[in-house]
């Protein structure tokens, strides 16, 4: 019985030391490409690639949101603070989310864009 603690106990410490490192690192892979070069040799290329990171966008009425194109992404759940910066009532099935500077009502279940509030939170 005692082993079988001492066991999962270790498991359990050492399954973050596991993971970091392949999280910690986007994953890359290496591209070669042969062909055949001038008077017959063989050319061989290698590189790196690593995947890119996605560009901010401009949001825009009945777009859909993709939060991972969003800048400083952040569901904004008091509304009420920001009345001043033309932040209303969220109708049902929306929330406020914030990215970047924008304000942008979402729809929640189907991530439809309602309304973008350019500046709101300068």
């Amino acid at each position: 019985m005692k082993k079988l603690i001492i066991a999962a106990a270790a498991s359990l410490l050492a399954s973050p030391f596991a993971i970091a490192p392949a999280s910690a690192e986007p994953q890359r892979h290496e591209v070669t490409r042969v062909q055949t070069g001038p008077h017959g040799r063989t050319v061989v290329t290698k590189r790196v690639v690593t995947p890119a990171r996605p560009q901010w966008r401009k949001w825009n009425k009945g777009q859909r949101f993709d939060h991972r194109y969003a800048q400083n992404y952040r569901v904004v759940n008091n509304w009420q603070q920001y009345r001043g910066r033309r932040l209303y009532a969220p109708p049902r099935g929306y929330h406020w989310v914030r990215s970047g500077n924008d304000a942008v009502l979402v729809a929640i279940t189907g991530g439809l864009i309602g309304a973008v509030i350019g500046g709101a939170f300068n």
